[in-house]
């Protein structure tokens, strides 16, 4: 069930078998500035993910927000290792940085293909040691979604899933069941496709331009999605991502209409039959046009 939210704090929703208390924007380390992590904290934000890019301002922010309310806070540690034994290794060093003592999900990175037992192994004796709550995967590889539903060792996973990559409606979302509470939980990224469905010269010429909040309402209307991680660099990029929130979800017009925009920016992005350069850059190129995409 979602908290009634309130001008000082978005909802939170039960992320799936983990059992954690997560708010339904979640915070990226992306280059925003420290003050604006703790600002995004006092405004509701408790899902702070310090994944691929561990910058130190995003770090410091952690540690001095975890001083004073750790329990409030869910910390994301992300490891790309494919070694076993530098499992345990890589997450304590995590937490020696954050000047914490476990993180709340432990997330393995980028697992097209299920990881091997040693992998796993490690990853559970870190949960039994303490070291971390849950552990999560991430993966681009839809079909192999179905090992990681069916694991109850496994409390989370990370799906890509935007207007212009919605395959998760059709190939993950209904392989979750019924069971809210015993499915693991569902974070999804790269709502704007790395900025590509707010950018003028990829959209159709007869649709109108979305803004950021509407690519995270997009995400968020979806009823299996729990949390939807910002990458926001700045305070009005921040503030912006939390308006999907008080705009609420989409309604049927306005899901069709982002569907629409992404496939269009899909087939303007998507690699070209005659080389490996996107459409729209190989139009550049062929066109002698090397500042503005031509529009279509």
């Amino acid at each position: 069930m979602v908290t009634i939210s309130t001008p000082s704090q978005i909802p939170r929703v039960r992320l799936g078998r983990t059992g954690l208390s997560v708010s339904r924007i979640g915070l990226a380390s992306n280059g925003i500035p420290r003050a604006d992590v703790e600002y995004a904290v006092e405004r509701g934000v408790n899902y702070l993910y310090w994944g691929t890019r561990r910058l130190g301002d995003f770090g410091d922010a952690v540690r001095h927000i975890a001083r004073r309310r750790r329990d409030e806070v869910t910390i994301v540690v992300q490891s790309y290792t494919r070694i076993g034994s530098l499992l345990r290794p890589s997450l304590e060093r995590a937490l020696r940085r954050l000047g914490i003592e476990y993180a709340d999900l432990l997330l393995l990175g980028w697992w097209n293909e299920p990881p091997p037992p040693r992998i796993l192994d490690a990853a559970a004796a870190l949960r039994v040691s303490g070291k971390a709550r849950a552990i999560m995967v991430s993966c681009h590889n839809r079909s192999t979604f179905r090992t990681y539903i069916d694991d109850p060792n496994i409390g989370a996973i990370m799906v890509r899933y935007n207007a212009a990559h919605p395959g998760a409606e059709s190939d993950v979302f209904p392989l979750l069941g019924e069971d809210r509470a015993g499915r693991p939980g569902v974070v999804t990224y790269t709502a704007t496709r790395w900025g590509a469905l707010l950018d003028p010269q990829l959209l159709p010429r007869d649709e109108r331009r979305p803004r950021p909040s509407d690519c995270y309402r997009f995400a968020l209307s979806h009823p299996d999605a729990n949390v939807t991680l910002c990458g926001a660099k700045n305070r009005d990029q921040l503030d912006e991502a939390l308006s999907a929130i008080e705009r609420g979800p989409m309604q049927a017009e306005e899901l069709a209409w982002m569907k629409r925009v992404g496939a269009a920016v899909k087939q303007r992005t998507s690699v070209s039959r005659s080389g490996n350069l996107p459409i729209f850059l190989l139009d550049r190129l062929t066109r002698g046009r090397t500042t503005s995409a031509p529009r279509r």
